[in-house]
Parts: C-alpha cells; sequence; structure tokens
C-alpha cells in the first residue's frame, strides 16, 4: 500500500468501465420492432445511453412520434426481459479499465460502481466478464429506492455517490464518469469527479464541468493525483 490522495474512488459503468452500447443498442431495437417502430443505427445509441435503459427507449420512441404511456410501459418491460438475457454479448471492458482498476487496488484504494443500470444488470455483467470481485459495491439505479415523487434516486440525484463514499469507508473519495449526470451527481455529493472523454459524453468533455478530463483510462492515476 502507498500513499494516495484518495482512499475510495467510485466508477460509472456504461461509457466509463465498460463500453456496453451494443448489447443497450440491440435492446433498445428489439423493443422499437416490437412497437412497430424502425431501429435506429446502433452506434447512435451512444447518443441515447445516460440517464439509464428507461430514458433511453424513451428518446428512441419520442423521435419517432412517440406512444401512449401505458403501451411504453409495456414496451419497456420488454426491453427489459430481452436485456436481462443479453447484456454481456459484446460488452466488454475498456482498454486500460482491469489494469487501473488493479493498480488502485495495490494502493490500497476501495472502489465502487455507480449506475443507473438497475443494479442486477449492472452485477450480472461484470460478474460475466469476471470484473466484479475488485469492487467494494455495486450501487445501481434503482438501488436508492425512490423519492417522494415517485422516481428513483439515481444520477444526477447525490445519494449514489454518498451512499458509495459511506460503503467505502468514508474518507477521501472521488468520482470517473462521462455524462452530465455523472458530473452534477459528485458536484450535489460535494466529491471532485474525472470526466471520461472516451465514453459517450452527453456534451464535450471539457464542457461538462468536471475537475479533470482523461482520453483513456490508462490517464485515470495521474489525473487524480493532480487533484
Amino acid at each position: 500500500m502507498t500513499d494516495f490522495a484518495f482512499t475510495a474512488v467510485g466508477f460509472d459503468l456504461d461509457g466509463t468501465l465498460l463500453d456496453t452500447f451494443r448489447d443497450l443498442g440491440t435492446a433498445v431495437n428489439h423493443a422499437l420492432q416490437i412497437g412497430g417502430f424502425n431501429p435506429v443505427p446502433i452506434d447512435s445509441c451512444k447518443d441515447l445511453i445516460g440517464g439509464g435503459a428507461k430514458i433511453m427507449l424513451a428518446r428512441a420512441v419520442e423521435a419517432q412520434g412517440g406512444m401512449p404511456d401505458e403501451d411504453f410501459h409495456a414496451l419497456y418491460k420488454q426491453m427489459l426481459r430481452y436485456y436481462a438475457d443479453h447484456n454481456a454479448v459484446h460488452s466488454k471492458p475498456y482498454p486500460h479499465a482491469r489494469e487501473v482498476v488493479a493498480d488502485l487496488a495495490g494502493r490500497g484504494v476501495k472502489m465502487a460502481v455507480v449506475t443507473n443500470k438497475f443494479e442486477d444488470f449492472a452485477r450480472s455483467i461484470l460478474t460475466q466478464l469476471d470484473f466484479i470481485e475488485t469492487f467494494e459495491t455495486v450501487i445501481g439505479g434503482n438501488s436508492m429506492g425512490k423519492g417522494d415523487d415517485g422516481k428513483y434516486l439515481s444520477k444526477p440525484h447525490p445519494a449514489p455517490l454518498v451512499e458509495a463514499r459511506k460503503r467505502c469507508g468514508g474518507g477521501s473519495f472521488a468520482f470517473v464518469g462521462d455524462s452530465t449526470y455523472d458530473v452534477n451527481a459528485a458536484r450535489a455529493a460535494g466529491v471532485p469527479v474525472i470526466a471520461a472523454a472516451y465514453g459517450y459524453c452527453d456534451k464535450p468533455p471539457h464542457e461538462l464541468g468536471a475537475n479533470g478530463v482523461i482520453d483513456s483510462l490508462d490517464g485515470l492515476i495521474s489525473a487524480l493525483e493532480t487533484l
């Protein structure tokens, strides 16, 4: 164990630790076809990722005229059922992800995954990729329950990051993500955040408002050390 600026680091999943857009896009298209909509180009699904699967499908449906809420809910359930069985077909860790996680673990840093993907899905994918054991905890979009408005307390709400920090023992905590959801959650939780420019950024990386920006995960350690 060596001295390091942070005792814990949290990671977003999609577009930060894992490249998942192909499996997500395939699930979206499966649902769109059931609903009578045209499929979307798989590559374009990178632009839909961020707020979770429901928002992802909603954006694709709305782009083609929308549908009644009751029908959309049924279609969303179809998408989830398909994704449950096909969530790690093409998904894989980004270059340097395993090495950086191992490096941080070797420094005594505890790590958490904080994603807007449902926790069961996140755990399933990480397990299938043999990439879950190093993480202290996995917090999904549904892990913190719902607020008074009936919506899940997921990013950009600070609750998932506050809980991740707690589960990692408190202390100094930094977060890594690729979207406004991640940066805004970190800001609200009062923790520094690094933007993953290689991910599915919903704004230009340097406009996300992060404390630092990396073009590859092999730059994470040095970026954290400069915070």
